[in-house]
């Protein structure tokens, strides 16, 4: 098993990070301007983000609306298969093997893969002076603990304007907790389902979670259960709902990011979300379109699913996407009177088990994540369909396992070409 690197490491590297940029790039700050169109959606409650690492199709659409940029695996992995960091990635290895000449070789690999996430996210906050989510490896995504160290290794370099990504798995819920304990925002992804979120919220308080709406839009389509409309629609603004209420108890204080957004139409379909991160095509498609019309809140609306002839939304589990129910609520409450703080990943997945909701946090087997990883981003209806109907599986725990595998298999592109040159 890997560890996370001494603190002389840590150091050497932070130091390699800022000569690096210095020496290498000298980004010119961006100029923003303001955008009517960009306005309308602010004044609908609405933070925008562009979710791209690509700083000139950034550029493109940037104007000072826009507060945030937010990188995945995929995005950086883009960035890295463009060749522009090859030297850097050569220099680094040579730095850490000097300070830890025993390091094997998949802790290089991650190490490597920290210093390129950094390097660009630094890039990106030079450029556009906003907050910039940098992801954790994939490796991590199992393991509370490191987990917890390179978030804050993330947020000692750049305390004013990362938010530290970490995907939702049951290790994941621990380590979020523990790094909003030490006041390190947190956007905690790959979440699928106003459940995931409400858990969440009430347990880790992270500043932010997600609905990834296009793939929720996505499976339902492409396996020909219904049109594909307002599926993730219907999610996001009822997970906003959700949040409200508990921000109004004070029982979190956690926001909501609208992403994995296919369109323009969709960034006006979930107007007054708390946060949406655009990706540049859908951007271009809403500011092409747009007027500049005032843009109501749809926070209330709970959009209707067109669904094909034969097929109920029991038939797949969809209720788990949009439904908080008393029952899986009581769960989490009994969770909550526990003390939390002595809780590790296994015993988080036993509580729901026990209490009746394993759909919610599945203990999946080597076949099982093999089989997900191989139907690629959106899971094979037919294979999980038994599963689903029967309440067994949650679709959004589905859903979830396939994100993190299609991000674990840009990871490992990434960690490919990286491996050329060390």
């Amino acid at each position: 098993m890997t560890t996370v690197q001494s603190d002389t490491v840590a150091d050497r590297i932070h130091a390699y990070l800022t000569d690096e940029l210095d020496r290498r790039f000298e980004e010119v700050p961006f100029d923003a301007q303001p955008d009517v169109a960009w306005q309308r959606m602010r004044e609908a409650g609405t933070q925008l983000w562009l979710d791209t690492g690509d700083m000139d199709e950034a550029a493109k659409l940037w104007n000072s609306e826009f507060s945030a940029l937010t990188t995945n695996n995929s995005l950086l992995n883009n960035e890295v298969q463009k060749g522009i960091y090859d030297d850097i990635v050569n220099g680094a290895a040579n730095v850490i093997r000097e300070a830890d000449p025993d390091i094997d070789s998949r802790a290089l690999l991650l190490e490597l893969a920290f210093i390129l996430n950094a390097c660009h996210a630094m890039r990106l906050v030079e450029r556009f002076n906003v907050n910039v989510s940098v992801e954790l490896h994939t490796d991590l995504a199992h393991d509370a603990e490191r987990s917890v160290a390179y978030g804050q290794r993330y947020f000692a370099l750049c305390p004013e304007k990362f938010i530290i990504k970490i995907p939702l798995t049951p290790a994941g819920f621990i380590a979020a907790r523990r790094l909003g304990q030490l006041s390190i925002p947190v956007n905690f992804t790959l979440n699928f389902s106003a459940r995931q979120d409400y858990f969440a919220a009430r347990f880790s308080n992270p500043t932010y979670v997600n609905v990834f709406l296009g793939r929720l839009n996505a499976f339902v389509k492409d396996h020909g259960l219904g049109d594909g409309e307002n599926v993730g629609e219907k999610t996001v603004l009822s997970t906003q709902r959700e949040l409200i209420a508990l921000r109004e108890s004070g029982d979190s204080q956690t926001k909501l990011i609208g992403a994995s957004i296919r369109s323009g139409d969709q960034v006006v379909d979930i107007a007054g979300v708390d946060v949406q991160t655009i990706p540049t095509k859908a951007a271009t498609q809403f500011r092409d379109s747009a007027s500049e019309d005032a843009i109501p809140s749809k926070i209330l609306l709970d959009p209707e699913i067109v669904l094909s002839d034969g097929v109920s939304v029991q038939d797949f589990n969809g209720a788990t996407l949009w439904d908080v129910p008393d029952d899986f609520k009581a769960c989490v409450d009994d969770l909550m009177n526990q003390n939390m703080d002595q809780l590790d990943a296994t015993q988080l997945q036993e509580h729901f088990h026990a209490a009746g909701q394993g759909d919610f946090m599945p203990k999946w087997t080597p076949a099982e994540v093999a089989t997900i990883a191989s139907d690629g981003k959106i899971p094979i209806y037919e294979t999980w369909k038994e599963r689903l109907s029967s309440g067994d599986l949650g679709l959004d725990a589905l859903i979830n396992l396939s994100g993190l595998q299609a991000f674990t298999k840009d990871q490992k592109a990434l960690d490919d070409r990286v491996a050329l040159h060390i």
